[in-house]
């Protein structure tokens, strides 16, 4: 038990020295594409915007106004997931391609 104890004070110590603060929630996603493309997006409850590793790049894409489901984009790349799940990208004029979870 005193081992346990004496890690997490070191982990607070040390997040405390870099001024790192404890993250809010975050969620981050693998898709596979039906035109090869694969990517990553991740989201912050403390920010609107979605963060994809796509081509080996980063990229950030604002959120946009949408009638149903939720759309991102930004850098020629649209994000949209919706309401029941099924999600698209649209990238490298490129015609939007159905994506899945992985």
């Amino acid at each position: 038990m005193d081992r346990h104890k004496a890690i997490v004070v070191g982990i607070a110590m040390l997040a405390g020295m870099t001024g790192a603060r404890q993250a809010n929630a975050q969620t981050f996603r693998n898709y596979h594409c039906l035109d090869g493309t694969q990517f990553i997006v991740g989201f912050y409850d403390y920010d609107t915007r979605a963060f994809l590793q796509i081509d080996g790049e980063p990229v950030t894409l604002a959120r946009r106004l949408t009638v149903s489901g939720t759309r991102y984009s930004g850098a020629g790349i649209t994000l949209v997931i919706g309401k029941s799940g099924g999600t698209t990208i649209k990238h490298l004029k490129r015609p939007a391609t159905a994506c899945a979870l992985i």
